[in-house]
């Protein structure tokens, strides 16, 4: 997929919400959501990438913060 591909405006992801999630489960690709212009988002497939639970971030980043 190329860069246009990866780009979307939200009036497309709203439009199109489940062509868009058939087309990341697909490519394993992200893609970026815009919001008047600018980058807001980015949506990926679960199955994607690498993933872990928001309170595991959190705690390694407060416990990065504290050691320095």
């Amino acid at each position: 997929m190329g860069l246009a591909d990866s780009v979307k405006p939200i009036s497309y992801f709203k439009v199109n919400a489940a062509e868009v999630l058939e087309k990341l489960a697909q490519t394993c690709e992200p893609l970026i959501i815009t919001q008047n212009g600018e980058a807001k988002a980015v949506v990926q497939d679960i199955a994607s990438g690498r993933y872990r639970p928001a309170r595991e971030v959190i705690e390694e980043l407060r416990a990065k913060w504290k050691s320095r």
